[in-house]
């Protein structure tokens, strides 16, 4: 079907509001219930408290919604706003958007950053963000005609779902001419079938890529927002722009942005071969790096490492990524880091024989869809990810339920009756490719999967099928969110810096892994407890403005080793911050950039609250996050414990049975991660159940009525 014959539902024309400093002031509002289109002023105290990006998501959702909204009430927002800086082409990493929403998985407020043009795109034409409510009665896409300056809703009953098919087609019909110019200035968000019969449905945001001459994807993967999009039936939500200019920003002083982004460059190009190689392997360098390090997933973060990992070392990835390609997410990136396998043809499901670019995989999904199931075979994991994507899943999500529900089935808790046949065994990735197409169908244990770890281990434990502690032990979720893929059984700060995020555990807000285990920076609670108090305030920020998190640290200046805190990067942090005064005009500091990280930190830690959550308990985090469930594990690193009992708990651990030697180190470990969240806590300006002081909201100016209400019941 040509969607140029799509029945029109409604249009709504305006006029576009020019940016001026990095904003437009204005936020689109799509109801699709009664396809209601309205153009709503951004409030000052919200720009000044809120900042952009994230901020600007959590205030417009939490007032669309009520405590107990569910999160598939047509109540319940999409929001996506990409922040001041997004939308510059002179430093690299500055296309990212923040999506929030009320998520399926964790029943709490989930944000999810992406890039891709749609974010940028969107201030293009107007606006500062998206607000999508409601719920259609028959399928629809959203088209923002920056050209026009209308804003459509069409009926898209007959549209293709899966995003791979409908994003070229889109690309393909609706832009101005056959040209790769003009299909550049195409964005389109979708999700795809999977996301249709399960919660942890993703959105893919599209950009076109001129050397390639076709579309590609990148991920909002966190938390089922996806999910929220089907449930709205809303197939696509599109940007087209009259032309792409980073001048439409109206920053103050473009010459002092793009000093900074040659500096950047220069050291992209003399650094990166000896440092990260992002150029090169993208993320996936970090493959065996990670399992050199004994902190590689494997089988279900039983393991840190395995034998077999040398199949996907990174020099592996990177035979296989197309060379020599700018592979950036957005103009102007010169990190080159979003890789793909050109013209791999699939062997499995309804696209088989085709042959598609796989966009990745990055680190994240080499081990979740393969080390995490033992699965060391590369073909598999690329096959995977393209359905992943396509389909509109979370290749982390889909990873971590898989690592999980295999070592479910390895101890009897699942089997083939259970699983309709399937035989979940680590390795076999025949059946964990068939339980992926079943999700897609809506069909057997695959859907079933699809509800995610929290709800799995449930349903395991309430039939009956196995030992309600060790599955919730082994069970990698944290507040409903599954694990992403690092073994941060031997850093105690990176155990906090999962289970202790807003959102649930997602290595965005802290990766302290190596300052705490490796360099031993951090060696008392107070020194990981500041640590946890800057790195989450810290990478906030990029989510308010709209920056990508990896020109910070991945890269870094030949003399960041000499400076006084080098794990912060600071001329990469100056960078920042002069290029953020030179957009807005504001003046600024390094000191601000944390308050108004906190600010929008503290508000989040309370809209949790308000949902039900939010307090120490839902910090806490499942045993195999910490240390050792099994003999088996423990047996695998026993002359490190052994050597941690005697020397650190002061217990001698000659005579002592395993089980007496796993039970000594389980107490000592899980009592250490209580007094990290007394030493964070108090760290924040929170009180011992993990709620934020009412002078500590006044000291931030976030002493709002709403906001006290809902604290002053913790202070009686």
């Amino acid at each position: 079907m040509s969607l140029k014959n799509m029945k029109l539902l409604k249009e709504w024309s305006y006029d576009i509001t020019p940016m001026d400093k990095g904003y437009t002031d204005k936020i689109l509002h799509i109801d699709v219930s009664d396809n209601a289109i309205t153009q709503k002023d951004v409030e000052p105290l919200m720009k000044e408290k809120f900042i952009g990006g994230k901020g600007y998501g959590l205030k417009l959702l939490w007032d669309a919604t009520e405590a107990n909204t569910p999160w598939n009430d047509p109540k319940n927002e999409i929001i996506i706003a990409p922040g001041p800086i997004a939308g510059i082409t002179q430093y690299s990493g500055t296309g990212k958007s923040l999506v929030v929403a009320i998520s399926p998985q964790t029943d709490s407020v989930m944000d999810s950053n992406v890039g891709g043009y749609f974010g940028p795109f969107l201030k293009f034409n107007g606006f500062d963000a998206l607000e999508l409510q409601g719920k259609a009665d028959k399928e629809v896409i959203v088209y923002i005609d920056g050209v026009e300056g209308k804003i459509q809703i069409f009926d898209a009953t007959d549209a293709p779902i899966d995003s791979h098919v409908l994003a070229e087609q889109i690309t393909d019909e609706w832009a101005e001419t056959d040209t790769p110019k003009s299909k550049e200035k195409i964005g389109v968000v979708s999700a795809g079938t999977a996301a249709d019969h399960s919660l942890i449905g993703m959105l893919n945001f599209s950009f076109y890529d001129k050397r390639r001459k076709i579309v590609r994807l990148k991920q909002a993967g966190r938390g089922g927002i996806g999910t929220v999009l089907r449930d709205k039936k809303i197939k696509a939500v599109v940007a087209r722009v009259k032309k792409i200019d980073p001048k439409l920003i109206n920053a103050v002083d473009y010459k002092v942005i793009s000093e900074r982004g040659r500096r950047f460059n220069r050291e992209m190009k003399e650094l990166d071969d000896s440092q990260a190689e992002m150029r090169t392997k993208g993320t996936a360098h970090l493959t065996n790096v990670m399992n050199d390090y004994n902190l590689l997933p494997v089988h279900n973060f039983k393991f840190g490492n395995h034998k077999d990992a040398y199949k996907i070392h990174s020099e592996i990835y990177k035979k296989l990524f197309t060379q020599g390609v700018p592979d950036g997410c957005w103009l102007g990136c010169n990190m080159s880091c979003a890789k793909g396998v050109d013209n791999y043809e699939l062997r499995s499901g309804p696209y088989i024989g085709d042959k598609v670019i796989v966009d990745g995989p990055e680190y994240e999904t080499a081990s979740s869809l393969g080390s995490v199931a033992g699965i060391f075979n590369p073909d598999f994991t690329i096959e995977s990810n393209f359905y992943c994507d396509t389909y509109g899943i979370c290749t982390i999500t889909w990873g971590t339920i898989l690592g999980f529900v295999m070592e479910c089935y390895e101890n009897g808790i699942l089997n083939e009756e259970r699983t309709g046949g399937l035989k979940l065994n680590f390795g076999n990735a025949d059946d964990a490719m068939k339980m992926l197409h079943q999700l897609a169908r809506g069909e057997g244990f695959g859907k079933t999967a699809g509800l995610g770890v929290r709800k799995l281990k449930k349903i395991f434990i309430e039939n009956g099928w196995g030992d309600a502690q060790f599955i919730n032990d082994i069970g990698m979720e944290n507040k409903g969110l599954e694990y992403s893929q690092y073994v941060s059984k031997e850093s105690l700060a990176q155990q906090g810096g999962y289970a202790m995020t807003n959102k649930g555990p997602q290595h965005d807000e802290a990766w302290l892994i190596f300052m705490d285990m490796v360099n031993n920076q951090i060696p008392t609670f107070e020194d990981k407890a500041e640590a946890l108090h800057y790195f989450p305030m810290f990478r906030t920020w990029f989510g308010l403005v709209g920056l990508c998190k990896l020109p910070w640290n991945d890269v870094e200046p030949e003399n960041n080793h000499e400076t006084d805190e080098p794990a912060k990067v600071p001329e990469h942090v100056d960078n920042y911050v002069t290029i953020y005064k030179a957009v807005t005009g504001r003046e600024f500091t390094k000191e601000q950039m944390i308050e108004d990280s906190e600010r929008v930190y503290n508000y989040q830690r309370i809209f949790n609250l308000r949902r039900g959550f939010g307090v120490r308990a839902h910090d806490a985090q499942p045993y195999r996050a910490a240390g050792p469930v099994t003999a088996e594990e423990f047996k695998s690193l026993e002359e490190q414990y052994d050597k941690q009992m005697k020397e650190t708990i002061g217990i001698d651990p000659e005579g002592k049975t395993i089980e007496e030697k796993m039970a000594i180190t389980r107490t000592h470990r899980e009592k250490q991660y209580e007094l990290l969240l007394d030493a964070v806590y108090k760290r924040r300006g929170w009180n011992e159940n993990g709620v934020p002081k009412p002078e500590k909201l006044k000291e931030l100016g976030m002493d709002l009525p709403e906001l006290m209400e809902l604290i002053m019941p913790h202070y009686k």
